[in-house]
């Protein structure tokens, strides 16, 4: 018998070899299949916070970035922003100076009366000083306070759309001066000019577009 038979036992039961038999199943399959399960779980969570991380940095995914750039084109293409019209004085409010600079006489008699039926104020009519007499090469100038170029002057310019403006910082007096040059070949039809000037008054569309677009 072998002394790794235990007392009592014998004849079939007896134990041969130096090793004892296994008593229960081996563990080995079970720590696989445990293993395998953590790794799955490990790697669904880190596929779960990649996609929570490219949300986040996408601006929500791919049906959240694709709603907001239709929103962005639609916005740029053809959203328009309300806005207020200008307001500018009437004719009736301004008074303009008639100034001839070139070498032809009555000039600024005819424009000054054209403009007073135009509904305009007319204020002094002569020849240029010094510093315009024979030196406007275009159809004129039109000069005037610094508040004015904003207001009375454009009032002003949409009769005479090709006049140079100018700003006299120095100037105190409201009135727009209209200096008759050597191009000038009289003042805009007056239908073209009423136009002009409510286009000027309307509100001007603006493109509303979206931040972050």
């Amino acid at each position: 018998m072998s002394m790794l038979t235990p007392p009592g036992m014998g004849g079939q039961y007896r134990i041969t070899g130096d090793k004892y038999p296994r008593m229960r199943p081996p563990r080995r399959r079970a720590r696989m299949a445990g293993l395998v399960l953590v790794c799955g779980a490990v790697l669904g969570v880190a596929g779960w916070g990649t996609l929570q991380l490219v949300d986040v940095f996408t601006g929500g995914g791919g049906t959240a970035s694709a709603a907001a750039a239709k929103a962005c084109a639609t916005t740029k293409s053809g959203a328009v922003a309300d806005a207020s019209p200008v307001v500018l004085p009437e004719p009736a409010q301004i008074t303009v100076n008639v100034y001839n600079a070139t070498t032809r006489s009555g000039l600024a008699k005819t424009t000054a009366d054209e403009l007073r039926k135009r509904g305009f104020k007319v204020g002094k009519v002569g020849n240029a000083s010094a510093a315009f007499d024979k030196k406007v090469p275009g159809a004129g100038v039109l000069v005037g306070t610094a508040a004015s170029v904003k207001t009375s002057v454009p009032v002003v310019g949409v009769q005479l759309p090709a006049a140079e403006r100018r700003v006299d910082a120095k100037r105190v007096d409201p009135s727009v001066d209209l200096v008759i040059g050597d191009a000038f070949k009289g003042l805009a039809v007056r239908t073209d000019a009423d136009r002009a000037l409510a286009a000027l008054a309307a509100p001007k569309p603006v493109a509303a577009v979206k931040k972050g677009c």
